[in-house]
């Protein structure tokens, strides 16, 4: 069976995009899947990669530092893309909020902006922001969002656990921290809230769209006239977003590491689609 996925991989064809729009990956936590995201770097080129915040954790560097060779590997990755003449851009989040005090900075060609606003090909505006700024546990109370991040580790390394047991019992990936998150999420209507405010936060810019990342649920609906775009994580979906030619948009999953099949679309040219997590 290994030798007939190498021999699969081997054989693809990189895809190539209009723009790729990746975020939550945390280099730096235990649980960042980095070697799921330089998989499907090796396979996924555009004329643009926007990294929507969140790429590194820097939360969890300052308690302890845990930085193994994939990340080395990610980061070079995305900056041989910038030198083979990708454009990458970095909109910072909360994590790694540390580079929003330099923004209009190039790092190795990579560019740091707060936010920005994505012509399409279709010719519609897209705002692209990570999002936390709209979250009002990160914003108004710092201390419990720093409670949430310990919870959240909690629950990862119980999604750990249970993923070896899983294995073990033949049984498919399900993913528990996934599942906790939310149940929370939902009893508070806190997505659902999120993304109304996110919605609007690109209607009052004067934007047709937005992209965002932060709470970690891929999802490509139509709000009110507003198209809203969230790119998932590379902690638990392991989802990008990709913008096709035409100005179409593709919620992709990948799994390459996981399975024989290579690459895993979600949704495809969706109307309306959303990732959620598989159940037991």
């Amino acid at each position: 069976m290994g030798h007939e996925r190498q021999l699969v991989i081997d054989m693809m064809e990189p895809r190539h995009f209009r723009t790729l729009f990746i975020s939550d990956v945390h280099l730096g936590s235990k649980a960042a899947k980095a070697d799921f995201l330089l998989d499907f770097l090796r396979y996924h080129e555009a004329d643009t990669i926007v990294l929507v915040g969140d790429i590194v954790d820097g939360w969890r560097l300052k308690r302890s530092w845990y930085w193994p060779q994939v990340c080395n590997d990610v980061v070079q990755k995305l900056l041989r893309k910038a030198r083979k003449g990708t454009r990458v851009v970095y909109v910072p989040g909360n994590h790694d909020e540390f580079l929003r005090d330099f923004p209009g900075m190039h790092f190795g060609g990579i560019e740091v902006v707060e936010r920005m606003m994505h012509d399409g090909a279709d010719g519609k505006k897209y705002l692209i922001l990570h999002g936390d700024e709209f979250d009002v546990v990160v914003r108004n109370a710092r201390l419990l969002a720093y409670l949430g991040d310990w919870a959240y580790d909690t629950a990862i390394r119980i999604n750990i656990l249970l993923a070896a047991v899983r294995r073990r019992l033949g049984m498919p990936y399900w993913s528990f921290s996934a599942w906790a998150k939310l149940q929370v999420k939902h009893a508070v209507n806190f997505i659902g809230e999120f993304e109304r405010v996110v919605a609007e936060e690109a209607r009052k810019s004067g934007a047709d769209g937005v992209i965002c990342g932060h709470i970690h649920h891929a999802i490509i609906q139509d709000m009110d006239g507003i198209r809203y775009i969230n790119t998932g994580d590379w902690v638990e979906s392991c989802t990008a977003v990709a913008e096709h030619a035409d100005g179409t948009f593709e919620l992709i999953t990948w799994r390459a590491l996981a399975t024989a099949v290579p690459a895993l679309t979600a949704v495809e040219r969706p109307e309306e689609a959303e990732l959620a997590p598989q159940a037991a």
